[in-house]
């Protein structure tokens, strides 16, 4: 083999087990073969414990092969890594693409020395190729180790935040000082190697190898010799081969194995969790929470894909205001609780400290301390997913955080004025508990007639929603955008008396059943009317008929008294219904020229607030903006916009709820949009479209003592005033309250 300097078009090689004797190979290949064969049992076990939980109600191993392809995709890319956080997607990019480099390079000397050898009684690693591979692995292992070291340097000495909390443990510093320090120990043994090898210039030894050369000339700059390095070289070489085995060995049990579990749960994510959530079950009998069994394989796959990252926690809504909810921290919590009841059973494996505090007698969830998490934690998230989109490795949170919900429901550990709002939506079939034949009254103040969508076929069948029926402040957005629709000339009916709640909030709140009777009722009403196209006032609404109810097979629950509709199988399965957002509407109506906004000039500098169920749910950024810029307003961003919107904190029960917190998520979002926009208070509006967004926003610019710094209108809202102002003739309401802050809030409600 050689060794000492290259020459052109020589057979250039290095020999791989230099000063490794072979009594020492033979103590190699047996520990080899003992930490592969640990490696191999905790997996699977890891594998044996995700087949023990329950069936999930979602097909996630659909063409799998197109599912591991779009996985490598985006695992390869590290596209989620970059997300908000540049710094972090290259770091962990070099980390991830310098292991796999160093990986297939180990895995490249494993065929040439024990299968290529042996049969073709040859190497190919040598020549071209082997100079090929020296630079390359300098090159990717290079990067290695200064990702690893910008790793350590943010967790340790910048210490951020979000890479702290109360699952730290030992497993955090054993994965990233391990790769650490085997990335250095490789480095050194090249080092060495050539020191020990040199006849003459260290740096004709290796040229291709340049970190190794410039770690050989740094050994031989504090005084090693070639005796020198040949005496240190098998003591390094075994302090390396050891540690690479105790990480391989230790990957199923510790941090590690998110390299395997992380991958796993991107190839079976659901690309519509959490804007469609788990289906239901329809058994009555059926247990959501009560064991760590009622949980999914998926579910229990997310809590080992868990990262401890804190990129869902540093976007949580919840979590900024002060709420007792992090959303990493639940999902650890169940993975703690696991280990500690699972530690004698199948999956007896994990190193989690926390995990001995459990067992089986510890409640999952329930109100008080006791339990793994507090009432309070679930009842604090606002389903505004966007722990779900921060997640670089495709965590579904909100499927677990609906079967804790689910169970809280069960238990009846439910706050009295969200047991107050079902019971209302059980009753009258709204939230309010307002009478239902009042629910189209809001139409008295215009001038003109909303069609009846029951008695007359229409284009649009307008579903009105909650807010805009019954509180007063949205009933002037409603209102608005019956006298746009009017304006355009175009078919519209709504429901009246026999429109019902949605019930979309109501699932995040946990009463699924519920949310069927509602679901099947509306449905029924749906198929006795004559229309082409559903549109929402609502994001949420607009979610759920679009991605919730088609899911739902309505047959299942035919036998349940409860649940009297007609309906039978599943509706709008293959989406031969449109389902809109009012403001995807429009937007069609003005590019059809249905709608002229051509010349309106509104001289407003506004703001526009992404809904979750319109943005991070349905990825509808551009409609709403669109009808902002028609009018003729100066739209300027805040720094939190599109995908990463911050929530108004109505969402998932928000609400009918009043929370201690120290800052509302509305109070925080209004302070974002006059202080850290580029127009800063120069904003004069803070446009919505979304009942529930105007509903929070209006109490938290009293509450935040911003009444007098901005004004919340809808989109609808300013596209009347600019159709108004450009000299349209657009039909009439007589609303005496156009402009007055609406005085119901939820509280009041």
């Amino acid at each position: 083999m050689l060794s000492l300097p290259l020459q052109a078009g020589s057979e250039v090689t290095r020999e791989t087990f230099w000063l490794i004797g072979p009594v020492q190979k033979v103590v190699f290949y047996f520990l080899a073969t003992l930490t592969i064969l640990v490696f191999a049992i905790g997996t699977y076990q890891r594998f044996a414990r995700y087949a023990a939980g329950q069936p999930d109600w979602f097909e996630r191993l659909d063409d799998l092969p197109g599912r591991v392809v779009s996985a490598a995709r985006i695992v390869g890319s590290n596209e989620k890594q970059f997300n908000r956080d540049l710094v972090g997607g290259l770091m962990h990019a070099f980390i991830m693409w310098g292991f796999l480099t160093l990986l297939i390079a180990t895995t490249i000397l494993f065929v040439d020395m024990d299968f290529y050898r042996i049969v073709a009684g040859e190497s190919f690693w040598v020549g071209d190729f082997y100079l090929s591979y020296q630079f390359v692995t300098d090159a990717l292992g290079l990067l290695f180790v200064v990702a690893l070291g910008v790793a350590l340097w943010r967790r340790y000495v910048v210490r951020s935040d979000r890479l702290w909390g109360k699952h730290t443990n030992w497993e955090d510093a054993f994965l990233v000082w391990s790769l650490f320090l085997l990335g250095i120990g490789g480095f050194l043994l090249e080092g060495l190697r050539i020191v020990g090898t040199a006849e003459g210039s260290l740096t004709a030894v290796e040229p291709v190898s340049f970190v190794g050369t410039a770690t050989a000339l740094g050994l031989a700059g504090v005084g090693m010799d070639a005796g020198m390095a040949q005496a240190v070289y098998p003591l390094a070489w075994w302090s390396h081969a050891l540690l690479a085995f105790l990480f391989i060995a230790a990957v199923p049990y510790a941090k590690p194995f998110h390299m395997i579990s992380s991958f796993a749960n991107v190839v079976t994510r659901d690309e519509k969790a959490g804007a469609r959530l788990p289906g239901v079950p329809a058994d009555l009998d059926a247990t959501n929470a009560e064991s760590i069994d009622d949980f999914t394989w998926k579910e229990l796959l997310d809590q080992d894909a868990c990262t401890k990252c804190g990129r869902c926690s540093a976007v949580c809504p919840a979590k900024a205001s002060g709420r007792p909810l992090d959303p990493r921290d639940v999902i650890l919590d169940l993975k703690a609780y696991r280990e500690g009841i699972d530690r004698d059973g199948i999956g007896g494996y994990g190193a989690a400290t926390e995990a001995d505090a459990y067992d089986e007698s510890t409640e999952i969830i329930a109100a008080g301390s006791d339990s793994v998490i507090d009432a309070e934690t679930m009842e604090s998230c606002m389903a505004c997913m966007a722990c779900m989109d921060a997640c670089p490795v495709e965590i579904e949170h909100l499927n677990s955080f609906t079967r804790l919900n689910r169970q809280l429901v069960d238990q009846g550990d439910v706050r009295p004025t969200i047991q107050d709002m079902l019971q209302n939506v059980m009753m009258k079939g709204n939230t309010f508990g307002d009478p239902p034949d009042k629910r189209g009254a809001w139409t008295d103040d215009l001038d003109f007639e909303v069609a009846d969508a029951r008695e007359e076929a229409v284009e649009y069948l307008w579903y009105v929603g909650d807010y805009p029926s019954y509180d007063d402040r949205n009933k002037q957005v409603a209102r608005s955008l019956a006298r746009i629709f009017a304006h355009a000339d175009v078919s519209v009916g709504i429901l009246y008396e026999d429109e019902i709640y949605d019930g979309n909030d109501v699932r995040r709140i946990g009463e699924e059943f519920l949310f069927v009777e509602q679901a099947g009722t509306l449905v029924d009403t749906f198929e006795a009317c004559d229309y082409e196209t559903i549109v929402c006032t609502d994001p949420h609404s607009y979610n759920t008929f679009l991605n919730e109810y088609p899911e739902v097979d309505f047959e299942e629950f035919a036998d349940d008294p409860m649940m009297e509709f007609a309906i039978e199988g599943y509706w709008n399965r293959d989406g031969e219904v449109d389902v809109y957002h009012w403001t995807q509407a429009i937007e069609e109506l003005v590019a059809t020229g249905a709608l002229p906004l051509e010349g309106t000039e509104l001289d407003y500098t506004v703001t526009y607030h992404d809904p979750c169920h319109l943005g991070r749910f349905n990825d509808e950024y551009e409609a709403p903006r669109e009808l902002v810029r028609a009018t003729g307003c100066e739209l300027v961003e805040m720094p939190r916009n599109r995908a990463n919107s911050f929530c108004c904190g109505g969402g998932g029960g928000g609400l009918w709820m009043d929370i201690e917190e120290e800052t509302k998520p509305s109070e925080e979002r209004l302070r974002e949009a006059l202080e850290d926009t580029d127009a800063g208070a120069a904003v004069e509006k803070f446009v919505v479209a979304c009942p529930m967004c105007m509903t929070m926003y209006e109490d938290g610019r009293k509450t935040g003592g911003f009444e007098e710094a901005i004004e919340i209108v809808d989109v609808a809202e300013l596209l009347v005033e600019a159709l108004e102002a450009d000299g349209a003739t657009i039909p009439a309401s007589t609303d005496a309250d156009a402009g007055v802050d609406a005085d119901a809030t939820p509280a009041d409600d």
